[in-house]
């Protein structure tokens, strides 16, 4: 069942987040393959060549990490995502075809952080401007001739079996949309104040008329109330300090914000909504990684994700 999401459709409401897994290409392609179609690519920053402390993932049930950025530069972070682009629109075109006029059966979504005087960078603004319209990017044109070698090669139409639709596929080529994405995500840092997280959120939507995520973080409900579902659900043994709560953005600004941004994304007839939830900052205790604090997601984050989707749809 298609479902619509920024004025795209895809075929269903699952997909990665943003994360390792998906700054690669391949898997991206991994992800469609196995059911995956809303994509959330790895969030970027203007800082792109960061040395980041190995091993950074912890994953056995609840999973841990300690980096919080792209591994690649950001023209190779846009490269990865391009070719992930023409990949799955060819994969689509074999296994799940469109009837015409038809849309994608995916959707793609930028991730940005962390800060705004970053995000108005040279090299930033020229990542996002090629996102959102890649057709001037060289790297688009030659992926157009690399495709068109692989849909007018006999054998490989041969090899799939798909003579009889082989007009349909030597013309994907040409039907590829240059628009890789129609929204973005934002990801702040944990303590990102509450005027910088509306700030980015207001230029996204009135500067690059993108519709908008914003990803909060769980600590909006409080130490209390994590502590307690934590515990009850078994989780006892993840600790976490008051002090990262504090520092965080407090449910009541959350709700404030959230309405001003609804309302400035009406003005521009653009969409606006949420993310839920950011990863959950933890004292560092298992010795597998390194540093003094990493960030949980996973099995354990769930309950406190739901119940920051209750507060916040009970409110809206």
């Amino acid at each position: 069942r298609l479902i619509r999401v920024f004025g795209e459709t895809c075929e269903t409401p699952v997909g990665p987040a943003a994360g390792p897994h998906t700054q690669l290409a391949q898997n991206i392609v991994v992800s469609w393959l196995t059911g995956g179609r809303f994509i959330e690519l790895k969030t970027v920053q203007i800082m792109d060549r960061l040395e980041i402390a190995k091993p950074c993932i912890d994953a056995e049930d609840e999973c841990y990490n300690t980096e919080w950025s792209s591994e690649y530069t950001l023209p190779k972070a846009f490269d990865e995502y391009l070719k992930a682009w023409f990949a799955l629109h060819l994969l689509e075109e074999v296994f799940d075809p469109r009837l015409d006029g038809e849309a994608n059966s995916f959707s793609f979504n930028m991730s940005v952080g962390y800060n705004l005087e970053g995000i108005k960078q040279p090299p930033m603004q020229e990542f996002i401007d090629s996102m959102v319209d890649a057709r001037r990017h060289p790297k688009f044109a030659e992926y157009v001739r690399t495709l068109e070698k692989w849909v007018n090669d006999a054998a490989f139409i041969k090899d799939l079996g798909l003579e009889s639709r082989r007009a349909q596929l030597q013309g994907l080529p040409g039907r590829i949309a240059s628009k890789l994405v129609r929204g973005v995500t934002l990801s702040t840092m944990h303590g990102c104040p509450p005027h910088e997280i509306e700030a980015i959120c207001q230029y996204m939507l009135e500067e690059k008329s993108l519709n908008t995520f914003v990803k909060l973080n769980p600590t909006l409900l409080g130490f209390d109330r994590v502590r307690e579902i934590l515990d009850a659900c078994g989780f006892d043994y993840l600790k976490v300090k008051p002090e990262s709560f504090a520092h965080d953005l407090q449910l009541d600004q959350a709700k404030a914000m959230l309405r001003r941004l609804i309302k400035c994304s009406r003005d521009k007839g653009l969409s606006f909504g949420v993310k839920l939830t950011n990863t959950l900052g933890a004292v560092n205790g298992k010795g597998a990684l390194p540093g003094d604090e990493f960030y949980m997601s996973g099995r354990a984050l769930y309950p406190l994700s739901i119940n920051v989707a209750a507060i916040l749809s009970r409110e809206f």
